[in-house]
This record gives structure tokens, C-alpha cells and sequence, in this order.
């Protein structure tokens, strides 16, 4: 009794795993003309907004903490990824109020999200 038990619960186990979905990773990130793209290997939930000049995006994945600056209208921006509860967050600030538009899109068996960024 107790052997089949152990069967029981080891295929239970393996066909777990096989329906189990396939964990978000964002796998890159890209300074791009006036934003960012950030690449995963599946599209990620997203939740984002603009907050008092800022833009904040956090993303059901996960992946390494990341910062970098980039150019817009030849004025330094700064951006920062890091690890939260909920997932990723990305910031955006710069010494202006910035505001910013999101979009995902399947692109080469990857998904792309295009963070756009304007005064």
C-alpha cells in the first residue's frame, strides 16, 4: 500500500512539472532612441504608471537588477530595475517630469516590451 502511495505521488509530481507554465525571465535590456525595450522569454503580467514625473512599471518575472542611464532630447535620464515582491520593477526618473507608454508584442519567438518616453 504504502509503495503505491509513493508511485501515486512521484507521477503526480511529473505530470505537475510537465503542465507546469514556463517561468518569465527577462533576458535583456536595450537603451533604445527615446526609451527602453526589455525582452523576455514569454510575455510577462505588467502593471505600470506614471507617478508624479516618474515612470514605474513592474513586471511578473524575473530576472537581475539592472541600472543605466539614456538620452532623451539630449538631457540623462536614469533608469533602474530591481527585484520586488511582486516581480520586477523598472523605474524611470530624471530631473524633469518624464511620462511614459508601454507596449508588448511577440517578436522573433520572444516578447518585447517598448517602454517610450517623452516630456
Amino acid at each position: 500500500m504504502f509503495s503505491l502511495a509513493i508511485v501515486g505521488v512521484m507521477v503526480g509530481l511529473m505530470i505537475g512539472r510537465l503542465t507546469a507554465p514556463e517561468e518569465r525571465v527577462l533576458e535583456q535590456v536595450e537603451v533604445v532612441q527615446d526609451g527602453l525595450d526589455l525582452w523576455f522569454n514569454e510575455e510577462p503580467k505588467l502593471h505600470g504608471e506614471n507617478v508624479q514625473g516618474t515612470v514605474a512599471l513592474v513586471f511578473q518575472a524575473t530576472g537581475r537588477a539592472q541600472r543605466g542611464q539614456l538620452m532623451l532630447q539630449g538631457k540623462p535620464v536614469g533608469w533602474r530595475l530591481q527585484k520586488s515582491e511582486e516581480g520586477l520593477l523598472l523605474t524611470v526618473v530624471a530631473a524633469r517630469p518624464l511620462h511614459g507608454d508601454w507596449a508588448g508584442a511577440e517578436d522573433d519567438g520572444r516578447w518585447r516590451v517598448q517602454v517610450r518616453l517623452h516630456e
